[in-house]
């Protein structure tokens, strides 16, 4: 496929045409999530159903003839899928033999390039920079050549590789006796981690009540950390938020599994109690009255309502 317009990073450096990095998807991507981003990005820019003015309507079809369909082409065929592959594999070897020679751009490869986490951070990296890689048609070329150059990091750190980047050069005082000292490097300020940005973002939603979006939050930190304890008491007040108890059940008791002593789990459990009491012995209670008997736990945990 020959590209009408040039990028010059990632694996295009190369003299690779990144099909993976035109379709907004990750190098292991199976077929049908292939499929499935080819008919969101083809809805995009095909003439019918693309809002845009007639200009821009003809740059994207542009797009769509040339770049998107011959990209889907490659993978829609079983043998030029096997062959591709082939050839992306070649190119990992190729890349960690020539890693003293490539520089990096972007400031989400260079993340990668330094992370821990490789999979959580290429995924979450490339999810973010496909979601507006059709949106401006202008920033197309700009944005695949972001993805690919994801994508050659993450080749190289599954190949065992690690990019050694320059540090930034140091300033130097005079000391008192008019000579030069280096200065003491500064403490690093602590770093969040991935569960914990997480969990902070699910107890903001919560507090917006925005639910749904919290325990999609929860559900990605309970696969990095299925034992974390907080993370399960957040999904049982979740649950509970939501009217259903079963499941908030399950949550606030592995919380209290992990952690007898977890606070948000314990008032989330007497409200738990409460409800179960309700439903099994007595009239239920107005929305009014349910509302306020459970404020006192999400009110407590989180401040109460904004204003």
């Amino acid at each position: 496929m020959s590209l009408f317009f040039k990028i010059d990073s990632g694996l295009f450096k190369f003299d690779f045409t990144d099909h993976h990095a035109v379709l907004g998807v990750p190098v292991d991507a199976e077929a049908k999530d292939i499929r499935k981003r080819y008919l969101q990005i083809a809805r995009r820019l095909h003439p019918d159903t693309c809002a845009a003015s007639e200009a821009d309507k003809q740059w994207a079809s542009q797009l769509l003839s040339k770049l998107v369909n011959p990209a889907y082409e490659k993978f829609a065929q079983e043998r030029s899928h096997a062959e591709y592959m082939v050839l992306l594999r070649e190119m990992s070897k190729r890349l960690v033999q020539e890693s003293a020679a490539i520089e990096l751009k972007s400031e989400l490869s260079k993340q990668l390039n330094e992370s821990n986490n490789i999979e959580h951070v290429y995924r979450t990296s490339l999810r973010q920079l496909a979601q507006k890689q059709y949106e401006s048609f202008d920033q197309v070329p700009q944005l695949i050549a972001q993805i690919s150059e994801l994508n050659l990091v993450y080749l190289l750190r599954k190949g065992g590789s690690t990019l050694q980047l320059p540090s930034p050069p140091q300033a130097t005082v005079p000391s008192s006796a008019g000579k030069i000292k280096e200065p003491s490097p500064p403490s690093p300020p602590p770093q969040e981690s991935v569960v914990e940005q997480y969990l902070r973002r699910a107890q903001a939603l919560i507090e917006k009540n925005n639910l749904p979006q919290a325990r999609v939050e929860l559900q990605d930190a309970l696969k990095l950390e299925p034992n974390n304890s907080h993370c399960h008491s957040l999904m049982g007040v979740v649950y509970l938020k939501q009217n259903q108890t079963t499941m908030a059940k399950v949550h606030i008791n592995k919380a209290l599994q992990l952690n007898p002593q977890d606070p948000m789990a314990l008032k989330a459990k007497q409200v738990l109690d409460q409800m179960i009491q309700k439903a099994g012995g007595q009239p239920p209670a107005s929305s009014k009255q349910t509302q306020s008997g459970r404020s006192g736990l999400f009110g407590g945990l989180f401040g109460g309502k904004k204003k």
